[in-house]
């Protein structure tokens, strides 16, 4: 946190800072972060963590090995305003997961409890765990802590992963968790746009994952492959008649697709009646491996197992001998070796992946250009199609969010201090990031048809959609207004032009001074714009 006094400490472009009005009473501020750890353990009379204090009147420092406690204050006599500079420490901890080795983690004093726990389930080792809870002798930890107000956390301290029991909401999450790591190495998801990710073309650019066969193959054509090196391909050459789409994808396509996994789906004797209910029974799975063998799982409060349910019939006792496994991954494991080898290799490939390829980015890429891609069977993806795409969780009572209000209060939130603005800036990113991918979802949905219009006896052009607080229209010349400059044409251009207008006088950021949530989407040829819906009666 950072106070700065009207006059009494300045800060220039050199990162310089001058104390009380004097010019050469200096304090020069950490500029390496890689030296945080070496400045932190270093202590003298005259500088604590690379800031030097030999000149400076009227300043006390203070230094703990709590992590709560490390800082430096600036204060005058005259003055109550105040400079706090407040180092990240980074350190080390411990990790104790179950059926694993303990191992090293570094982290920072500014972290969250939430991201371990996010640094756990991208672990090749740990990926698999989503229901635990981090405990630091016993304590179970809060989430949204900071590390450095923990209590007895330090270097070296060990932190114990503890399963906690399931909910229908986790067993959710972590059926949905391991089919997403099931296809983390698909291409489909990449150029389809689910679940928030996107292409990236980092491998390719690497040569990570062709590098190998690559190299294997100029081996053996030697120096044959040395003299064609620089020969360009013939569809780059001038006055080709056909011109080839298929050098513009990536190579990663050809990679064959490791599968796992047949089926992983919902039973259909879902839900639970209400005396398996009291058995602790959540939800009901159904599974078949690679050896063409199909299993019904039981996912209770205390984790999976295998039932003697069969398509016909309802056997809710567990097969013998009885084993519960707190995660999926484990139980498939030990019924299917072939999904313990590919899984394995799959979780193997994605770690060697650049990190940006395997986290979902709040602003997606979607290609014009595809290849084609085998269809598999995909449940949830059958499922997120013929529900979530509709809307129809957005139309809870109760849950349907205020999107103008929403981005109206995070404007209005205060800037006049940095962690004031790095607040507001956190807040604003997050709100117009849910603001555009539910737009998105709407602007399908309208074009799909599955949005009843607010005037369904007019001309289609004209429709006009309300649906999750938005208003949605669509890029036509409804009403002659660009008549003489192209008609629809010009109508499709005007939105892009309203929305560079809408950016522009967010940029100037005045107080007082609001504008409409915007949003337009090029979907199956039609351009449509959302919009929050202005307040009023």
């Amino acid at each position: 946190m950072m106070k700065q006094p009207d006059e009494n400490i300045s800060i220039t472009n050199s990162d310089y800072m001058t104390c009380n009005g004097h010019q050469d009473d200096l304090i020069k501020t950490r500029q390496d972060s890689d030296n945080d750890d070496a400045a932190t353990n270093t202590s003298s009379t005259s500088s604590i963590n690379d800031v030097s204090f030999n000149n400076c009147p009227n300043i006390s420092s203070s230094s703990s090995s709590n992590l709560n406690t490390s800082s430096i204050t600036t204060t005058n006599l005259n003055n109550p305003n105040e400079l706090i500079l407040s180092p990240e420490i980074s350190f080390n901890i411990r990790i104790q997961s179950p059926g694993l080795d303990i191992f090293d983690l570094s982290v920072t004093s500014s972290e969250l409890v939430q991201e371990i726990h996010q640094v756990l389930m991208d672990k090749e080792e740990t990926c698999h765990r989503t229901c635990f809870s981090l405990q630091l002798d016993g304590i179970i930890l809060d989430n949204f802590s900071e590390l450095k107000n923990i209590d007895g956390l330090k270097e070296g301290s060990v932190l114990k992963v503890v399963e906690e029991q399931y909910t229908v909401r986790e067993v959710r999450i972590h059926i949905r968790h391991i089919n997403e790591l099931i296809h983390a190495c698909d291409l489909n998801d990449l150029y389809n746009g689910t679940n928030n990710y996107s292409l990236c073309l980092v491998n390719d650019i690497n040569n990570s994952e062709t590098s190998s066969s690559a190299s294997n193959t100029d081996r053996r054509k030697g120096a044959e492959t040395n003299a064609n090196d620089s020969i360009v391909p013939e569809y780059l050459l001038p006055n080709q008649k056909d011109i080839l789409l298929t050098p513009l994808f990536t190579t990663n396509n050809k990679i064959n697709r490791l599968q796992s996994l047949k089926i992983l789906s919902y039973s259909g004797w879902n839900p639970p009646n209400g005396s398996r209910k009291l058995h602790g029974d959540l939800m009901y799975l159904k599974v078949t491996t690679c050896e063409e063998k199909s299993f019904h799982i039981t996912a209770c409060t205390k984790g999976f197992y295998v039932s003697q349910t069969t398509d016909e019939k309802f056997l809710p006792k567990p097969v013998q001998p009885k084993a519960i496994f707190h995660s999926l991954v484990d139980l498939l494991n030990n019924i299917s070796p072939v999904f313990k080898k590919k899984f394995r290799a799959i979780q193997r490939k994605r770690c060697t992946k650049h990190p940006f390829e395997r986290i979902q980015i709040p602003f997606q890429i979607h290609p014009w250009l595809s290849p084609r891609f085998e269809h598999i069977m995909d449940h949830f993806r059958a499922e997120d199609a013929n529900i979530n795409k509709l809307g129809h969780e957005d139309h809870i009572p109760g849950q349907v969010r205020d999107w103008n209000e929403e981005l109206q209060i995070t404007k209005e939130l205060p800037k006049k201090n940095l962690p004031e603005r790095l607040i507001r800036e956190r807040a604003m990113f997050k709100v117009h990031t849910d603001f555009i991918s539910a737009a998105i979802r709407g602007c399908q949905a309208v074009v799909d048809g599955n949005i009843m219009a607010i005037n369904p006896g007019e001309e289609s052009k004209v429709h006009m959609y309300i649906w999750n607080n938005m208003f949605f229209s669509l890029g036509f010349d409804v009403k002659d207004h660009y008549k003489d400059f192209g008609g629809d044409a010009a109508a499709h251009s005007a939105p892009a032009n309203d929305l560079q207008g809408v950016r522009a006088i967010n940029t100037l950021d005045l107080d007082g001074l609001h504008t409409l949530g915007t949003v337009v989407v090029d979907y199956r040829g039609m351009r449509v714009t959302a919009q929050s819906i202005v307040p009023g009666r």
